[in-house]
């Protein structure tokens, strides 16, 4: 029996939650895949309660779990209280804890879906993309102050790597990109930043090893400029913290919706799964929200947690399926959409 800590977090957390659910449920019975859920609260939902975004009960709900899935955090609502208690401190409270320093994020443009980007169709078609994001150093994660000096209003914040965090995850991405068409791309802003030219080092280094695949410096400024002129020109992306927190934002519009992009968090022991999408408390409650990055993120966890793929591709195929069909969500039809609870129910039913 599979143990999954379930964080619904705030906003649309809990609508694209439970549909992720539904999904799962109906794979478990129909299969000989067996789990069990644990509930848990983290970002405002847990300041509410606990006056904490990552408050010790959840920490505790973290032992001897398999996976985590996990909505949303954030919203208007906690933007004036002090900075260490904001939802977003949670979250990275939480990833810090469980050790997830790699965070997968793949991108790819359906068919049926070329119209719904901005970008012209024989530019976008057939795109698909792996950013490869380090998830636990950097910016995020660095030394940083607000002070008054002189009168004067001043802030820093530090970005710092050591060459352990690069080459841990360079060599996954060289892993990744193995597997697929063997190029990868390192991103950076080598130019200017010296922890940058350290990431290019080792990355190098890291290369001999993997000469099979071919390795591409851009910096991240012209990088977000060719993944609009020529997308598919990429492959897998790797990339620090911050950059890859922007880039694969930039991604999910170019594939039409950011409602349809998931991700894995993977550590060495355990692993997150959540959309990359916000807590969206504009439609939160609506039944408008989409829920296929939250799926898709499940399908993602079959795969990397449980080692259950071919579950994976049928959850992936299901909701290609409730594409072809035009059966979209407020994000990606606003003139005709269908409800999150009408794509769930036919993404089950294409199962």
């Amino acid at each position: 029996m599979k143990e999954i800590l379930v964080l619904k977090g705030d906003g649309v957390g809990e609508e694209i939650i439970n549909s992720a659910l539904k999904v799962l449920e109906e794979i478990s019975n129909k299969s000989d895949f067996k789990y069990n859920l644990n509930f848990a609260e983290i970002g405002g939902d847990a300041i509410d309660k606990y006056g904490d975004p990552f408050p010790e009960e959840t920490k505790e709900m973290l032992k001897n779990k398999d996976a985590v899935l996990l909505g949303a955090v954030g919203g208007p609502k906690w933007d004036n209280i002090e900075s260490d208690k904001r939802p977003e401190k949670g979250l990275l409270r939480l990833r810090k804890e469980m050790g997830v320093y790699i965070n997968l994020r793949p991108a790819k443009i359906y068919e049926k879906l070329l119209d719904r980007s901005p970008i012209k169709n024989e530019i976008v078609k057939d795109l698909n993309i792996l950013v490869v994001r380090e998830l636990l150093g950097g910016i995020y994660f660095g030394k940083r102050d607000i002070y008054v000096e002189k009168g004067i209003r001043k802030a820093y914040d530090v970005e710092f790597y050591d060459e352990k965090e690069i080459k841990r995850i360079a060599k996954y991405a060289f892993i990744a990109a193995r597997d697929r068409r063997k190029k990868l791309s390192l991103i950076d802003k080598a130019n200017v930043l010296d922890s940058s030219k350290l990431w290019r080092e080792v990355v190098k280094e890291v290369h001999e090893d993997f000469k099979d695949v071919e390795l591409e410096f851009l910096y991240v400024d012209n990088a977000s400029m060719q993944l609009i002129k020529n997308p598919r020109n990429f492959d897998v992306i790797l990339t620090n913290n911050i950059f890859g927190d922007i880039l694969s934002d930039e991604l999910s519009e170019i594939t039409g919706s950011i409602g349809l992009l998931p991700s894995a968090s993977i550590g060495d022991s355990i692993s997150l799964y959540e959309p990359i999408h916000g807590s969206a408390l504009d439609i939160a409650g609506k039944n408008i929200v989409n829920p296929i990055a939250t799926i898709l993120s499940v399908a993602m966890m079959l795969k990397f947690s449980f080692n259950r793929e071919d579950l994976a591709k049928e959850i992936e195929e299901s909701v290609k399926k409730t594409i072809e069909k035009d059966i979209l969500s407020f994000d990606l039809n606003k003139e005709n959409y269908y409800t999150t609870k009408d794509i769930t129910d036919e993404i089950i039913k294409n199962l």
